[in-house]
């Protein structure tokens, strides 16, 4: 199976302003999507980000901070501040974040069709971005296989039914979707995570992965439910967890064969010894990066090292 994937990705990069008590700030590049676009070209595929930067001090570290791992670039060309989170971490690593965002993202021109398409967090919900964010996942996903990740931020989403129905919209256009329990607690407050799961794997997508912190993760797809631990890992910090999570298990599922249009009837008859060895690839991805400062996914060869290292 190809290992190599054409992907894009659409969504806001954010400047995390990581506040430890008794600690001087850090700057770390971040944002859902772009940390994804990080993860994913790590791992050695050919990735496109399509995002707003700014031309200030934080828009020029995270461009160069891409660029270092090979994502490619682009923007709708309108001026824009760079968007900037403060991230709190409380002694466990554990991480609340205040915004400063907007997200007005236009139409741009692609060069070549993806054979993948991934999307989330407040690039997917927020006004007046989110239209183009959806019309592009529309247009697209005839040729691509699409991903979605709420990456659910309270203070961004607006009231919460407005919020579920563009949430919904979103899982419905794609064929892999994650979220973590704390997003899918807040969209539906006091239900089980594995029945959303499953209510969402009803409305389109052919796998719904379920992320649960230090117990591991779980996948809904439609032969059952498939889970995994979480491996063991020393954690600095869970900034960028979930979204090396979600570049890990893309690279698996590009590596199985199951991305791309050609790859949509394997994804949907995957069978669940398939789908755990997706889980094993998506912990491994997320346990190398919670050891470390940041959204700071592994490499190729450092996913291969944690993977041998879990056997």
């Amino acid at each position: 199976m190809l290992d190599r994937f054409d992907l894009l990705v659409i969504g806001e990069c954010v400047a995390d302003i990581v506040r430890r008590p008794g600690l001087a700030d850090r700057v770390h590049p971040g944002g859902s999507p772009a940390n994804v676009a990080h993860g994913l070209a790590r791992l050695g595929h050919a990735t496109t980000l399509l995002t707003q930067l700014g031309p200030d001090p934080h828009g020029r570290l995270i461009r160069d901070h891409l660029a270092a791992a090979g994502v490619e670039v682009r923007t709708d060309g309108a001026p824009a501040a760079t968007p900037s989170a403060a991230v709190e971490l409380d002694g466990a690593g554990r991480a609340t974040y205040t915004f400063e965002i907007g997200w007005t993202l236009g139409p741009v021109a692609l060069d070549r069709p993806p054979h993948h398409v991934h999307t989330g967090s407040v690039a997917a919900v927020l006004e007046p971005g989110e239209a183009t964010v959806v019309g592009a996942v529309e247009s697209l996903r005839a040729t691509a296989t699409v991903s979605y990740d709420p990456n659910v931020r309270p203070a961004l989403m607006g009231d919460r039914a407005t919020a579920v129905r563009r949430v919904e919209r979103c899982v419905a256009l794609s064929d892999v979707v994650k979220a973590s329990d704390e997003d899918l607690d807040w969209l539906y407050p006091g239900q089980e995570p594995e029945r959303v799961a499953e209510r969402w794997l009803a409305s389109g997508p052919a796998l719904v992965l379920v992320t649960r912190g230090g117990d591991g993760a779980l996948a809904v797809l439609p032969g059952g439910r498939e889970a995994v631990d979480a491996l063991p890992a020393e954690v600095v910090d869970t900034v960028g967890a979930g979204d090396a999570f979600m570049s890990g298990a893309l690279h698996a599922l590009a590596v199985h064969g199951m991305l791309g249009a050609d790859g949509r009837e394997r994804l949907r008859r995957a069978d669940r010894a398939l789908v755990t060895d997706v889980l094993r690839y998506a912990v491994a991805s997320a346990a190398v990066t919670v050891a470390r400062a940041g959204a700071n996914p592994p490499d190729a060869a450092e996913l291969r090292a944690a993977l041998a290292a879990a056997r």
